[in-house]
């Protein structure tokens, strides 16, 4: 049986013991300009600005808001409960004795109050702030009705520190401006003691540099 020649790529056979050529690499399909194709590296998504809430002021210039101490909500909430437990015993012990405990019912009006109460006292704590501006102090305070006063460092005619037996009790301090005007008077109550120091210094100093006109 005669056996069939193997052809080399230009017809001819080849030689005994040459070796065999490689096979040809893939060619680059060409693309629709005609060009061949180049191997695009895999793109990766970059990161962008994560979402949320930033911690700066939404505008330039923004003042600087502070709050007061939360002893100044602990405070209130004591004498509140304390003066709703007094008014349930006086109402339910003169009814109760000498009628029976039905007859005591409507004392539990009193601790109603004071669950209303001690939600009403918080929200009120939250919206105590205050601002020092370049020209003013700015106090800002109230749920329902909010109301912002604005006091002009050059109108101040006194600034002091109080402090009351239940304050000192809770390290509390408060502030009392007092102008030219009465309407305009205003305070800051639920400071500690070195805050309500500074910012009587503070304000009594730019309240004098005010009216020298300087």
């Amino acid at each position: 049986m005669q056996e069939q020649a193997q052809h080399g790529p230009t017809g001819e056979p080849p030689e005994q013991g040459a070796p065999v050529p490689d096979a040809p690499e893939d060619v680059p399909r060409p693309t629709a300009t005609g060009g061949a194709a180049p191997d695009a590296p895999a793109s990766r998504p970059t990161a962008g600005p994560a979402d949320g809430p930033t911690n700066g002021p939404s505008e330039p210039g923004e003042q600087e808001w502070r709050g007061v101490e939360r002893a100044l909500l602990s405070m209130r909430r004591t004498v509140l409960l304390t003066v709703m437990g007094v008014l349930t015993l006086a109402t339910a012990l003169p009814l109760a004795l000498p009628l029976g405990p039905v007859w005591a019912l409507p004392a539990l009006l009193w601790p109603a109050v004071a669950a209303w109460g001690w939600y009403a006292l918080g929200r009120n704590w939250r919206s105590w702030r205050y601002a020092e501006r370049a020209d003013d102090l700015l106090i800002s305070r109230g749920v329902l009705w909010r109301e912002t006063t604005v006091v002009p460092y050059g109108r101040m005619q006194l600034v002091e520190v109080t402090s009351g037996p239940l304050e000192r009790r809770y390290g509390l301090a408060r502030l009392q401006l007092h102008t030219a005007a009465a309407t305009t008077d205003a305070a800051v109550p639920g400071l500690v003691p070195a805050e309500a120091e500074r910012l009587r210094d503070r304000l009594t100093e730019l309240g004098e540099a005010r009216s020298a006109g300087l």
